[in-house]
């Protein structure tokens, strides 16, 4: 197994900690994992973009210049990554920020109004949750023990009140996962 994933958006959207949380729940696993996060001198609002890699084998690089999967928060991550995507790949986006034309035959395409339903959920940034879901139940790894062990790691106590709304967006996600 070897997944490469460019996770792209604005700051603020908790592209980061999405990245941060597969790459741990795949270390959970026993999988070699990188991640690498990117963004602008603006920081919340300005651009953000992170890379994964989990691996059954050493990772020689931890470089994504085209990736099997594409997390895009906004229009111009979409923009910008999509053409980089490989043939095969899946690109889950978030329907609620972002207008994809279905110009990529060659790829799978999860579309999720993320963003609007962790509003409806009560909290905004976890809209990121929301994505991550739909990814864990549509490829089946990182597993959801993992993953829910990673984010109540993340959290930590400082963090602990956010672990039900968390948990609930990540659910969320999953049946989104399991209904496209």
């Amino acid at each position: 197994m070897f997944e490469s994933i460019i996770l792209a958006g604005f700051g603020g959207q908790g592209i980061l900690l999405a990245g941060k949380l597969l790459a741990l729940a795949g270390m959970k696993e026993g999988k070699h994992v990188t991640w690498i996060p990117s963004y602008g001198p603006e920081m919340r609002g300005g651009t953000a973009n992170c890379t994964v890699i989990i691996s059954d084998e050493p990772i020689g690089s931890p470089i994504v210049t085209f990736p099997k999967v594409l997390f895009a928060f906004n229009q111009p991550s979409l923009e910008k990554f999509l053409p980089k995507l490989l043939p095969g790949g899946m690109l889950i986006y978030d329907s609620s920020l972002v207008n994809y034309d279905g110009s990529r035959e060659d790829i799978e395409v999860v579309g999720i109004p993320a963003t609007k339903d962790s509003v409806e959920l009560g909290d905004r940034r976890v809209a990121n949750l929301i994505m991550v879901g739909a990814y864990i139940s549509k490829r089946g790894f990182p597993s959801e023990t993992a993953f829910l062990s990673a984010l109540k790691e993340a959290l930590g106590d400082k963090k602990a009140s956010m672990l039900e709304i968390n948990e609930k967006a990540f659910r969320k996600g999953l049946q989104y996962g399991k209904n496209t």
